[in-house]
C-alpha cells in the first residue's frame, strides 16, 4: 500500500467518525464524476444545531468527492448538488470556490476543510436571504393601509342616537313610577323628570336613595328644550300604557 492510498483510507475513516450519518458512500454513476473509483457524498445544512431556528429556508447540499490516484498531492474530484432548495447558479459558484481552496491545500488531507468551507458558505448565503425576507416583510407592514372600521359619527347619527337614548330613559322612568302616577289624567300626570325631582322615586322598591347633602349640579346642562323633552316623555308614557293594556288583554 503506497503512502497516497494509506493517507486516503485514513481520511475516509476519520470522516466517517466525525460526520457519521452525514457521510455515505455512493455508486460512481450517482456521483456525476468521471471516475470508477470509490465516491462519497456528504450532506450539509446551514445550521449545526438541529434546534437552531435562525434559518427559515429548508436547504440541503450534497458535497461529492472521489480521491484521485495521487491525492492529496493533487486536488480530489469534486461535485456539488442540491438536495433541497439550492439554485444551480449558486452550486456553480460554490464548486469553483471549493476547487480553488483545494488547490491552496495541496499536500495535506483537505476534505474536512472543504466541508467546513461549504457549510460556512451555505450559512452565509441563506442567512442573507432570510434577512432580506425580513426586510421585505417590514416594508410591506409599513406600506399597509389601515382601513377604519365602524360607522362614522355625523350630526344625524348622533341626533338619532340621542333620541333613542332619551326614549329609553323615559321608558325606564315610566317602569319605576307607581300605578297611581301612570293612571292619573294627562293634565295632572307628573312627567318622569318631575316625579323623580319630587323625591318620590326613593319610596319605590329597589330605588337607590340619594345621600344626604348631595346636590345635582346642572350648571353644565342646557334645559332650554325641557318642554320638548317632557312632551317626548308623555308620548313614551302613553306608548308604555298602551303596551301594558294590550299585554293585560292578551293575558286574560
Amino acid at each position: 500500500m503506497t503512502d497516497h492510498v494509506q493517507e486516503q483510507e485514513m481520511e475516509i475513516e476519520a470522516l466517517e467518525a466525525i460526520l457519521m450519518d452525514e457521510f455515505q458512500e455512493i455508486h460512481p454513476s450517482e456521483s456525476g464524476l468521471n471516475t470508477s473509483k470509490r465516491c462519497f457524498q456528504i450532506t450539509l445544512s446551514p445550521q449545526d444545531d438541529e434546534n437552531d431556528e435562525s434559518f427559515s429556508t429548508p436547504v440541503q447540499l450534497g458535497l461529492i468527492f472521489s480521491h484521485t490516484e495521487k491525492y492529496p498531492d493533487e486536488i480530489p474530484l469534486l461535485n456539488v448538488k442540491s438536495i433541497r432548495g439550492i439554485h444551480t447558479s449558486d452550486l456553480k459558484v460554490l464548486k469553483e470556490k471549493l476547487e480553488q481552496e483545494a488547490s491552496e491545500n495541496l499536500g495535506m488531507s483537505m476534505i474536512y476543510t472543504l466541508v467546513s468551507s461549504a457549510k460556512d458558505w451555505l450559512s452565509e448565503l441563506y442567512a442573507q436571504d432570510a434577512d432580506n425576507d425580513d426586510d421585505e416583510e417590514e416594508v410591506s407592514e409599513k406600506d399597509e393601509v389601515i382601513v377604519p372600521h365602524g360607522e362614522p359619527v355625523t350630526i344625524d347619527t348622533f341626533v338619532a342616537w340621542r333620541e333613542r337614548f332619551e326614549a329609553e330613559l323615559a321608558l325606564q322612568r315610566a317602569k319605576l313610577m307607581p300605578e297611581s302616577a301612570l293612571s292619573a289624567p294627562k293634565e295632572k300626570r307628573l312627567s318622569g323628570r318631575q316625579w323623580f325631582e319630587s323625591g318620590r322615586a326613593s319610596s319605590v322598591k329597589g330605588a337607590v336613595p340619594m345621600e344626604d347633602g348631595s346636590e345635582e349640579e346642572d350648571e353644565d346642562f342646557d334645559f332650554d328644550d325641557e318642554d320638548d323633552f317632557e312632551d317626548d316623555e308623555d308620548d313614551m308614557l302613553e306608548h308604555y300604557l298602551a303596551e301594558k293594556s294590550d299585554s293585560s288583554v292578551r293575558a286574560t
